[in-house]
């Protein structure tokens, strides 16, 4: 049930997104290193990777999120596609994850070259970024649309 929520919530800020006026959608690609041997991944395991709920690909090897920036239409797209969260549910599971001590979140880059960039240097690395700005040094573990 919570996932059919999660997916019914996702959709929704989908919607929302689209007609919203001044608006648009990118489709977006979940992406590693082209030096990680990891074929793919389902959607519940880059959201339990970018939750702080799994450290790890399911291979053993170190997994570490690189987000948008807090606000870009990247971010909010990749969280109500791939949770179900909304900015400030977001938000709301951070703040119990650090005051738990059970984690912190992301780091941030500043846009998806820069995220392009980074994960192409460090083959523990997993972030998201427009399709369009794919090229051979990271590839796509997951495509969002």
């Amino acid at each position: 049930m919570a996932i059919r929520i999660r997916h019914l919530a996702a959709a929704a800020a989908l919607l929302l997104a689209q007609v919203a006026p001044g608006t648009a959608s990118a489709e977006l690609v979940v992406i590693v290193s082209a030096r990680n041997p990891l074929p793919a991944l389902s959607g519940d395991q880059v959201a339990a990777i970018f939750l702080g709920q799994a450290g790890r690909f399911p291979d053993g090897l170190e997994a570490v999120a690189l987000d948008q920036r807090l606000g870009t239409l990247e971010r909010n797209q990749f969280y109500a596609q791939v949770t179900g969260k909304s900015p400030a549910l977001l938000k709301a599971h951070w703040s119990k994850m650090v005051f738990t001590g059970r984690g912190q979140p992301p780091r941030e880059a500043a846009d998806s070259a820069a995220v392009r960039r980074m994960v192409a240097d460090n083959p523990s690395m997993i972030g998201y970024i427009d399709r369009a700005a794919l090229d051979a040094s990271v590839r796509p573990v997951l495509i969002l649309r």
